[in-house]
């Protein structure tokens, strides 16, 4: 018992030194048996099963964002994020058109399943299908990492340690359940798991079992894995009565600044203001009462949209605004064949999140609400953007370049 405690106090006690790879890796078996196991036991886990999981598991020393003992984060500085580069990368359209049109033979493939799980939910198969191929190509795309090595390494020594930890003890309770054996649970990199790519804690809350066997295999049933996709949209608000949005144009009166989820208003309110569907089409009749935001994903860089509150259900599932308008437009392809966006992206500056933090704390100094100073270009940021470029006589773009950014923060 000594032996032991002094073992827990030599993993909380600050490293003096940066660690061998041979001593790190006698640390995080001290870990497994003295943190994961006692917890993992009063989960219900077995000594078997997690024996049975961590069976010849070593550190994974080639994931990203490691903090090794004796070490410190790496800084913030040499962090690149996809939404700071142009979104047309996002919306190439060969992965666009190639996922619509797998979307499209997969619809008729599943055709009696898509339509029983979107009458017992309200999700419509198309959404469910644009997550499916946006998140694995339809269980095409190879998912290589062994879940438990991966959380393994990530709870032991990650930046977000206590959350990589609690998605571990997740996934001892997933396979204890006999949902799968431990050697068939594989994950990304970051420990998403399956065709749906959900974390283990998203699995235990929404994973369901579409085949009637019993048990939800994410990883090799396509109906569980379309039943589970579809319990997640629903459990987080899905509305089957409406649509997810549209894409728009507004008139010049109308400026950047009344983008943003917390501006939202009719459609019928939007349309008396001049905004209109690119398609000249009317917006549907039983949505023109309900609510909707206007999204300029890029400012005045790209196109516009008015998005209902399912948008904002998608981005549950990921949270980047590129990622929901990827999945409703792939579905619009999928159930309507529709287009590209009328309104082509334009090139935007590749920034870093350390210039986008030092921005919003400037901003936040001279009174701008931007959220919040983490780096990252959400709606607020974008609004406050555009209210500082219209206070200093500017044109407002409502998206972040390398001239605005120097322009602030100096």
């Amino acid at each position: 018992m000594l032996v032991r405690c002094l073992m827990c106090l030599a993993l909380l006690a600050p490293a003096a030194h940066a660690q061998t790879r041979a001593e790190t890796e006698a640390l995080f078996q001290t870990w497994l048996q003295t943190t994961i196991w006692p917890r993992a036991h009063a989960d219900g886990v077995s000594k078997r099963t997690f024996n049975a999981a961590f069976s010849d598991v070593t550190l994974n020393w080639d994931l990203p964002d490691l903090v090794p003992p004796g070490t410190t984060p790496p800084q913030q500085r040499t962090q690149s994020q996809t939404e700071f580069r142009s979104p047309a990368l996002y919306f190439r359209p060969n992965s666009v058109d190639g996922t619509a049109n797998l979307g499209r033979s997969y619809a008729n493939r599943f055709a009696t399943t898509l339509a029983q799980t979107e009458r017992a939910t309200g999700v419509p198969a198309h959404i469910i299908l644009a997550i499916w191929g946006r998140e694995s190509g339809f269980g095409r795309v190879d998912i290589p990492y062994n879940t438990f090595r991966t959380l393994g390494t990530k709870g032991f020594m990650s930046a977000r340690a206590d959350y990589f930890t609690d998605e571990l003890l997740a996934a001892l309770r997933i396979t204890q359940a006999g949902h799968i054996a431990p050697d068939q649970m594989r994950s990304s990199w970051a420990g998403a798991m399956g065709q749906p790519q959900f974390m283990p804690t998203s699995f235990e809350a929404h994973a369901r079992d579409g085949d009637g066997d019993g048990r939800a295999d994410i990883w090799r049933s396509e109906a569980d894995t379309i039943r589970s996709i579809a319990s997640y949209l629903a459990t987080n608000g899905w509305d089957g009565r409406r649509d997810w949005g549209f894409e728009v144009n507004l008139p010049p009166s109308l400026p950047c600044t009344a983008a943003g989820r917390d501006q939202m208003r009719t459609i019928a309110e939007w349309e008396a203001v001049g905004v209109t569907r690119v398609s000249g089409r009317p917006f549907p009749a039983h949505e023109r009462n309900g609510d909707a935001a206007l999204l300029l994903p890029a400012g005045t860089n790209g196109p516009a949209f008015l998005v209902t509150p399912n948008f904002y259900v998608l981005k549950t599932y990921n949270n980047s605004d590129l990622y929901a308008l990827f999945v409703g437009h792939v579905g619009d392809k999928i159930a309507f064949n529709v287009g590209p966006f009328r309104t082509p992206w334009q090139p935007v500056d590749d920034l870093l999140r350390s210039d986008i933090a030092a921005m919003q704390n400037r901003l936040i100094a001279i009174g701008y609400d931007v959220g919040g100073a983490d780096g990252l270009v959400g709606f607020k940021t974008r609004r406050a953007i555009g209210q500082w470029q219209t206070a200093a006589g500017q044109t407002p773009t409502c998206f972040p370049n390398r001239e605005t950014v120097r322009a602030i923060t100096n």
